[in-house]
């Protein structure tokens, strides 16, 4: 009689427990609240009507941007959600400005979150539970997802369906919910630290290369007119000159350019105008910032010009060995100012010669 007794007892209190599992998934409970879209002050809607909201508005990327185009086309041809997308690439080149794009396009909601952010495997499960049929679901630095969460996100994005245990020990069990198809767009720097399963389940995978000098032109004269700026072409040129081939930073650049035009003259853009401003700010004519000269100068003064490690030249110069990595040596690489080799960071000739300094391969560098 015990037993049976025991054994009502236990259905009964899994049962019990796996309905109000169901029940708190299954209602509409908004997820955390720093997870949730910040409502937008008042800089956060200028950056906002600074980028693009549909595809033909894009300036760039050409081939990603026709890969995109077919792969929207045919997902409303079929009346299906999108295949889940990752962009990967430098920082600043359009990751997040196309997510948003791809929910636009497709006339649904975006939910943004980052990995960093999704800390326990019920955050990631209270946003999933959230998601309408079609909605897109932004996952910035998408490489820093814990590995727990990974595994909640697998199920999820192959059969769109959320696993979820129920007690501990040998009473546990697992429900698995539907959940309607919906769009993981994920964002990263760094491809190499994305988990192989994780990558695998991105249907389309695109990098985002730096923009070529027209269509930074192009960029800079956009937003120039979103921003009300008075700018001729030569004042463009030279902000999108000195952008180093990234919008994020050109677009930086233009708000500095249109304070100093409205401080010190009448608040109009020309040529020395954004050159007196953009030299005040120690970006020089090809966009090397103090820190570029800071690491170029590090490795050539200090290291007779390399080989030397990243951890070294971060140590050298106070920074972390990441930002050196995404922020720094991208755009060095991209001029041919720097090599990565087996044993370490090497500057080459065209560094030298930037900087003024006479290049003597085997000797200690010398000042022109």
């Amino acid at each position: 009689m015990y037993p049976d007794l025991r054994s009502t007892f236990h259905v009964f209190r899994t049962t019990f427990y796996a309905t109000r599992v169901i029940i708190l998934f299954m209602t509409d409970v908004p997820p955390p609240p720093r997870l949730v879209n910040p409502q937008p002050q008042q800089e956060d809607r200028q950056d906002t009507s600074l980028r693009p909201r549909m595809l033909a508005d894009l300036i760039g990327q050409d081939r990603v941007k026709e890969n995109l185009a077919i792969l929207i086309a045919a997902a409303r041809q079929r009346g299906e959600a999108l295949d889940h997308v990752l962009f990967y690439g430098p920082p600043g080149l359009g990751k997040t400005t196309l997510a948003h794009v791809l929910a636009n396009e497709m006339g649904v909601n975006i939910k943004v979150t980052s990995g960093p952010a999704i800390e326990k495997a019920g955050d990631l499960a209270a946003i999933l539970t959230n998601l309408r049929a079609g909605d897109v679901l932004f996952i910035d630095e998408v490489h820093r997802l814990g590995r727990a969460i990974e595994e909640v996100l697998y199920p999820a994005m192959e059969d769109f369906a959320l696993d979820i245990i129920i007690g501990k020990g040998p009473s546990a069990r697992s429900i698995r919910l539907k959940l309607p198809h919906f769009t993981v767009t994920g964002a990263t720097t760094r491809l190499a630290l994305l988990t192989a399963p994780l990558r695998a389940r991105f249907g389309a995978v695109y990098r985002l290369d730096f923009y070529d000098i027209e269509a930074m032109r192009a960029i800079v004269k956009r937003a120039a007119g979103v921003l009300g700026v008075t700018i001729d072409p030569e004042g463009i040129d030279e902000i999108a000159r000195r952008g180093r081939g990234t919008p994020r930073v050109a677009l930086r650049l233009l708000r500095r350019v249109r304070d100093f035009a409205q401080v010190r003259f009448d608040g109009a853009i020309n040529r020395p105008v954004a050159q007196q401003a953009l030299d005040l700010l120690n970006v020089d004519p090809l966009g090397l910032d103090e820190m570029d000269n800071r690491v170029l100068r590090t490795i050539i003064e200090k290291y007779r010009g390399g080989p030397v490690g990243l951890s070294t030249i971060a140590a050298s110069i106070s920074e972390e060995p990441d930002t050196i990595m995404d922020v720094v040596e991208p755009y060095l690489l991209q001029l041919g100012f720097l090599e990565r080799t087996s044993q370490g960071r090497l500057a080459t000739k065209l560094a030298y010669e930037h900087l003024g300094i006479v290049y003597d391969e085997g000797a200690q560098p010398r000042l022109l």
